[in-house]
């Protein structure tokens, strides 16, 4: 069964925009987590555009009451700066479930490739041992086409295929077509012995023929759709339809 974890950047990101609590992130985790998810996922970013050290602290605290996965996703390369202290060390405060590594910088608007594992292995499989050594299961963003082998070699536990390609070829008509390579590169990571991940894009209207298409997916989160469709069917009931559809 493929779990979900739901996204909660954009409750910050609306919350920023006027400053203060509300909406409240604490809230709406809870509202997911009593609808039913399996899980919470934040990435916090350097400069703090939406998700806080400060809220990943108490998040951590809320799975745990609840018994379920908090997932932390960010880039292992960026540096500490003022009210952020470094994906690491904020894995170390935190110790979630799963460390979800990125290759974004402050300049994206959002996640959008995977790592280049020829170029970054080096330079990640220090950082994916210290993860570990705190417990965290590793997965790393990959490209349809990656060298999934080498990201087992370095250490990792699991990819998160970045489906934004996917979901834009899903919206243009022709998601049936890019579907084989994603197909092809979860099998190529199994083999690897990885667990296999997806996320960025997926909603209500693509998520089903993903999962029927791409073997052994063992987790999706998803954020932006859900919280934007949430807008018109209230939180509770949209996590409980994007439930159904990842327990076919």
């Amino acid at each position: 069964m493929t779990v979900l974890s739901v996204n909660l950047n954009k409750i910050a990101v609306l919350r920023n925009s006027r400053g203060g609590r509300e909406p409240d992130i604490l809230r709406a985790a809870r509202v997911c987590l009593d609808a039913g998810a399996h899980g919470i996922t934040v990435h916090p970013r350097p400069d703090a555009r939406h998700v806080r050290a400060d809220d990943v602290l108490a998040l951590a605290a809320l799975t745990r009451e609840y018994g379920v996965e908090l997932n932390i996703e960010g880039n292992p390369f960026a540096p500490a700066r003022a009210g952020y202290p470094g994906f690491h060390a904020l894995c170390a405060q935190a110790r979630p479930a799963q460390a979800t590594l990125v290759p974004d910088s402050d300049a994206q608007l959002t996640s959008d490739h995977g790592f280049d594992f020829a170029r970054d292995a080096g330079a990640l499989q220090p950082l994916i041992a210290g993860l570990k050594a705190l417990d965290c299961r590793v997965s790393v963003f990959a490209d349809t086409g990656a060298d999934v082998a080498r990201a087992a070699a370095i250490g990792a536990d699991r990819i998160e295929l970045y489906t934004g390609p996917y979901a834009d070829a899903f919206a243009a008509g022709t998601g049936l077509d890019a579907l084989p390579a994603y197909a092809e590169t979860a099998r190529a990571a199994l083999a690897a012995g990885l667990g296999v991940n997806a996320g960025h894009d997926l909603n209500q209207a693509n998520l089903a023929v993903f999962l029927a298409g791409v073997p052994e997916v063992s987790e999706v989160s998803i954020g932006h759709a859900l919280i934007g469709e949430a807008l018109y069917d209230g939180l509770e009931t949209t996590v409980k339809r994007y439930l159904a559809i990842v327990s076919v």
